[in-house]
């Protein structure tokens, strides 16, 4: 079962991938091992596929490196909550397919707690409570039941949202 995994505010990119374990530097089959290196050294060797990151107030700050947000989707992070998100990170979860919801639950979860998340309804349940977040929009969920935008857009040659182009 998903685990919660609390983090503070100011989490950035360099926290999330140092850049010292980029996938060129430690290799494309191996950055991900080095997630939360400094912040959470156990991070990578225990987290389970789904698990929720919990974190605070300007999450991804810093950078614009993929590879940050590309080692949390090896590890299998089912999504990252947090009251807000620097833009471009904000995207980069989204085009490789972890849902990111903004809400404040530092307060509401605890390290360890095992949850489910809907991420189509937004609902997130730890036993008998559930946490009602804002469910993504339409486009997005139909771009994240193929994975991610980008496999969205491989598949279809275009962006989720957007009428198919017509037929020649």
């Amino acid at each position: 079962m998903p685990r919660i995994w609390k983090f503070g505010d100011s989490v950035n990119t360099d926290d999330i991938l140092p850049g010292k374990f980029a996938p060129f530097m430690a290799g494309e089959d191996l950055f991900q091992t080095y997630a939360f290196h400094y912040l959470r050294p156990e991070f990578a060797a225990e987290a389970r596929p789904g698990d929720v990151l919990i974190g605070g107030r300007n999450w991804g700050l810093g950078s614009s490196r993929e590879y940050a947000p590309a080692a949390l989707k090896k590890l299998g992070v089912g999504s990252i909550i947090a009251p807000s998100f620097a833009r471009i990170h904000y995207r980069n979860l989204l085009n490789l397919g972890i849902p990111a919801f903004e809400a404040d639950l530092l307060g509401a979860l605890h390290d360890g707690d095992e949850v489910t998340l809907d991420v189509e309804s937004g609902r997130l349940t730890r036993g008998a409570d559930i946490f009602q977040l804002t469910p993504p929009p339409a486009f997005l969920t139909e771009a994240l039941r193929e994975g991610s935008i980008l496999a969205f857009y491989k598949k279809y040659q275009r962006f989720p949202g957007e009428l198919p182009a017509p037929e020649p």
